[in-house]
């Protein structure tokens, strides 16, 4: 019987994320969290000689948040250039767990054509020993380079 040990279990902590924006890439090491989910659209369909409905897949919608440190400029550039010349920005995100205390491996996951919905301009708060952000973002393709192993 197979078991899981707790040793192999992935760290939070253990892994990186960098961007791909501008033709640049960059360490997004200010990130404090990110996660991004894929919800899938359904129709429902009803069918003769079934009285319940049945679904099908009809789409999706990839969306996401990342909880940073307030240490960086760049999002908040991306929505100053916005507002000058109403083009939006749009980067990649590679996201990569790599835990070497794991025996599962690590998994890469790439977060295509992504863009922010809602960018903090400016904050002050005197009962924070630490500024942080939340940043929600939507992405329109997903690809997994490396994934855990079995």
């Amino acid at each position: 019987m197979a078991r899981l040990e707790a040793g192999s279990l992935i760290s939070g902590q253990e892994g990186r994320a960098y961007i791909k924006a501008d033709g640049k890439n960059q360490e997004l090491m200010y990130l404090r969290e990110i996660t991004a989910v894929l919800t899938k659209k359904k129709k429902a369909v009803r069918t003769l000689g079934r009285r319940g409905e049945q679904y099908r897949t009809a789409g999706y919608a990839g969306s996401g948040v990342m909880k940073a440190y307030y240490v960086s400029s760049l999002f908040r550039k991306q929505a100053i250039d916005y507002i000058r010349t109403g083009v939006d920005t749009y980067f990649d995100i590679l996201v990569v767990n790599d835990d070497p205390q794991s025996g599962f491996g690590s998994q890469s996951v790439v977060l295509k054509n992504c863009t922010v919905d809602k960018v903090t301009l400016a904050r002050l708060d005197v009962d924070s020993d630490f500024l942080d952000e939340e940043l929600t973002f939507t992405f329109e393709d997903a690809e997994l380079l490396d994934s855990f192993s079995a």
